[in-house]
């Protein structure tokens, strides 16, 4: 088969978040300064680079934490009209504790705040399909079972 006969296939963006948990089950949010809607902390994948290490290198450039990413929650196919297909993964980054609430420092300018939301609060935070998917996340993470979506949902 010669390049010309090859089909077309998907070149989707690839991108990676963390949802970090307090004693009482919320989700740590972050206000990002580039959109209108709040996030959970992560970011694109870099070429060669694998969806986990982008995670902590996101947390790190972000939080200013360097932390332990622990299993995947949810791998999302979401694509969206400005930007094409794009896989998501969110991986389980932990108790968030005191310590590492006060050793959160915003040195890049894409954050300028963050928040613990209870996931039946997200809705006023994040658009549909985040709320979606960071729901599913949080089920994922009760039931120990990585699960597959389609736009936050499962197909």
């Amino acid at each position: 088969m010669t390049a010309s006969e090859t089909p077309p296939m998907a070149t989707p963006r690839v991108a990676a978040g963390a949802l970090f948990f307090d004693d009482e089950g919320r989700v740590l949010l972050v206000r990002p300064t580039y959109k209108p809607h709040w996030d959970i902390p992560g970011g694109y994948v870099e070429p060669g680079e694998s969806p986990r290490a982008a995670c902590i290198r996101e947390i790190r450039e972000e939080l200013s934490l360097t932390v332990h990413v622990g299993p995947l929650l949810v791998v999302d196919w979401a694509p969206a009209n400005n930007e094409g297909d794009k896989i998501l993964f969110v991986f389980n980054a932990g108790h968030f504790d005191a310590d590492m609430q006060q050793r959160v420092a915003f040195r890049d300018g894409e954050l300028a705040e963050w928040r613990l939301v209870a996931p039946d609060d997200l809705p006023e935070y994040t658009p549909d399909r985040l709320t979606r998917r960071i729901q599913t996340a949080v089920n994922a993470r009760r039931e120990g079972s990585p699960t597959y979506t389609e736009h936050g949902v499962i197909p």
